[in-house]
């Protein structure tokens, strides 16, 4: 089987790698059935998880192993979620990405890394209050293609905002051509698209933190009031 990632990209990645704080355990689930890209997304993970000792990979199967896939929340394949590790405790991020990470995605699973590494949301004090302080589920679905140049920027900031509340805040990279009945659903025409709670909010674009976070407020405010 032939690698995915050549010699100069893993050098690259590498190096990045080397200013990891913290470490990191990739969660991949798939199956063993209709499903096109589950053998690449884990050769993969298992490629990039191989290039720090500082990451760690687990393997799991979504009809097999469903209560593991309950408590993150996921509920496509293949899919991953990037934990913070301590010793052999595991911490939900909420951080997701439902697809194959390729093209322009790949660095959204480097950054992810990263960010997860970092144990900050690097997020402003304003925002980070207002998600701290959330009482209702929050699901942010990004829609994506390896193609869009700006889609890694709209999913990392989803994935910093779940962070901060990742008991309320489920932050879903979706490759939109892998899931195309998901983004039919919520009549995605252009990417990125960041879907908040089935449709309550929608914003077009790799907007910044300021916009997200004003749409988020709108929605929950609808959710607070009678």
């Amino acid at each position: 089987m032939s690698e995915l990632l050549n010699e100069d990209v893993k050098r690259q990645v590498r190096e990045v790698f080397g200013g990891l704080q913290h470490p990191v355990q990739i969660l991949f689930f798939g199956s063993q059935e209709n499903c096109d890209y589950c053998n690449d997304t884990r050769q993969l993970l298992e490629e990039v998880a191989a290039l720090s000792p500082s990451l760690g990979l687990t393997v799991y199967d979504l009809g097999v192993d469903t209560a593991t896939a309950e408590r993150y929340r996921v509920d496509k394949t293949p899919a991953f979620v990037v934990a913070a590790r301590e010793g052999e405790t595991m911490t939900d991020t909420g951080i997701q990405y439902a697809g194959i990470p390729s093209g322009h995605e790949f660095s959204t699973l480097i950054q992810d890394i990263l960010l997860v590494s970092s144990r900050d949301s690097g997020l402003k004090e304003t925002t980070r209050e207002f998600l701290k302080a959330l009482q209702n589920p929050v699901h942010l679905q990004v829609f994506v293609t390896p193609t869009c140049p700006y889609c890694p920027r709209a999913v990392v900031l989803a994935h910093q905002m779940a962070m901060e509340n990742p008991g309320m805040i489920r932050a879903e990279g979706v490759e939109s051509m892998e899931f195309q009945e998901v983004a039919d659903q919520f009549n995605v025409s252009g990417v990125p698209q960041t879907t908040i709670n089935s449709g309550a909010g929608t914003v077009v674009g790799a907007v910044p933190e300021a916009d997200l976070l004003a749409e988020l407020q709108r929605v929950m405010a609808g959710i607070a009031t009678p």
